[in-house]
């Protein structure tokens, strides 16, 4: 077996693009940060996106069967805290940012990187967490090329802030 804490330092070291998913439905409306994304095919385009099974957010996942992946530019460090941090309201975490709708009605940060309005087709369970195999509706795209990364527990910002600073 190998040990958790190992395991845990092992995966601070692999950097992650910072996200936020949202959701609206019939389980009501819900945002958190989650870096544990990834394309799964093109065809037909699908992501994932993993989710701990003892979190509120789970459940309204499930229920709703909508989310939108936000991806976060480094602009958004502040806005990625207050959706991460437990016991925020989600009036208070939805407060900042202005947010629009596209095809799913999830929630969309209008200024995010991307945009990726899905409707899950499949949840597996395994260990702690929910993976939602999520084929993606429609995708918007931002001006500019930017990121935010999560890497050995930290903020790291990609793309124009970047480039600015050459």
């Amino acid at each position: 077996m190998v040990d958790q804490t190992l395991f845990r330092a092992a995966m601070a070291r692999l950097g992650a693009a910072v996200n936020i998913i949202t959701t609206d439905g019939p389980a009501g409306r819900h945002g958190l940060t989650a870096s544990a994304v990834c394309s799964v095919t093109d065809t037909p385009p699908t992501v994932l996106a993993c989710v701990n099974r003892g979190s509120t957010a789970f459940g309204m996942l499930k229920v709703n069967g909508v989310l939108c992946v936000n991806v976060l530019a480094g602009r958004h460090e502040a806005l990625s805290g207050r959706f991460a941090t437990r016991g925020t309201a989600m009036g208070d975490r939805f407060a900042a940012g202005e947010w629009t709708r596209l095809d799913t009605g999830a929630p969309v940060l209008a200024d995010a990187a991307v945009a990726l309005d899905c409707t899950v087709s499949s949840i597996s369970e395994i260990g702690t967490h929910g993976v939602f195999f999520c084929a993606v509706r429609r995708v918007v795209l931002a001006d500019a090329a930017e990121g935010l990364i999560y890497f050995d527990r930290a903020y790291h910002h990609l793309g124009a802030a970047m480039e600015a600073a050459r």
